[in-house]
């Protein structure tokens, strides 16, 4: 597989949708994980990032413009403690938070959480539920993360596919999964592996990359968070497009 600049990916599509980026930086010391927002309606556009205590949520930037908070206020990230961060792209993030927890040793807690859920009901486009998770082993200075993709049957829904992709982190790089494949009416799903991409060394290096990147009309938000795999330290940067 390719090795694609995420630069590259992020500039030449102006309609990606939402999109995870999940890997090791390339000096091998930290785990980063990147998730960002786009939107094309004023409902979708009138939105921030909003860390709380184990978490981040999604609110309405105008709270007497918020027309349909279904599908987009929700937690994109929960942590488990320090040993596990979620990471996806709906409501689906609490599911697998409460999979995780009721069997913390469960190998197949994330698994069996997304083969409960389906993609969302917005036809036609049916956006596809993207979701990572991230389990550390500070002992060892490592980690291994999956992530996943709920989708329709080629936009037919009367069938959900599900994807899930395992990796052993790398230096240097990531992979980046996002719900569009490009711009269009109806949107068409990402389909396809997730694609490989060249990490940084810090998380101020890669929230650059990302928000220069993203279309400036369709971005909304941007989070990413940093991880030393020797536990001792996170780093998290919000980048709001409303102020």
């Amino acid at each position: 597989m390719a090795l694609f600049d995420l630069k590259t990916l992020l500039s030449e599509n102006s309609y990606p949708g939402r999109g995870i980026v999940i890997g090791k930086s390339a000096d091998g010391k930290k785990a980063l994980i990147a998730y960002f927002i786009m939107g094309r309606s004023e409902n979708s556009r009138n939105r921030v990032f909003e860390r709380f205590d184990g978490g981040m949520r999604t609110r309405a930037f105008d709270e007497s413009k918020l027309s349909d908070p279904s599908l987009i206020i929700y937690n994109p990230y929960l942590s488990v403690g320090k040993e596990i961060d979620i990471i996806t792209n709906g409501d689906q993030t609490n599911t697998v938070y409460d999979f995780v927890t009721a069997e913390p040793n469960s190998k197949s807690a994330f698994e069996d959480a997304l083969a409960t859920r389906e993609f969302e009901p917005d036809a036609p486009n049916f956006t596809p539920r993207i979701s990572g998770i991230c389990k550390y082993d500070f002992d060892k200075g490592d980690f291994y993360y999956k992530l996943s993709i709920l989708k329709s049957a080629n936009g037919r829904p009367e069938v959900c596919n599900r994807y899930f992709y395992n990796y052993g982190a790398e230096s240097g790089i990531g992979h980046f999964i996002h719900t569009y494949k490009c711009d269009g009416n109806p949107i068409p799903s990402f389909y396809g592996e997730p694609e490989e991409v060249s990490l940084p060394n810090t998380a101020e290096e890669l929230a650059d990359v990302v928000w220069a990147s993203l279309n400036e009309d369709n971005k909304v938000s941007l989070f990413v968070r940093e991880v030393a795999l020797d536990g001792t330290d996170t780093k998290e940067i919000i980048i709001n497009k409303n102020k």
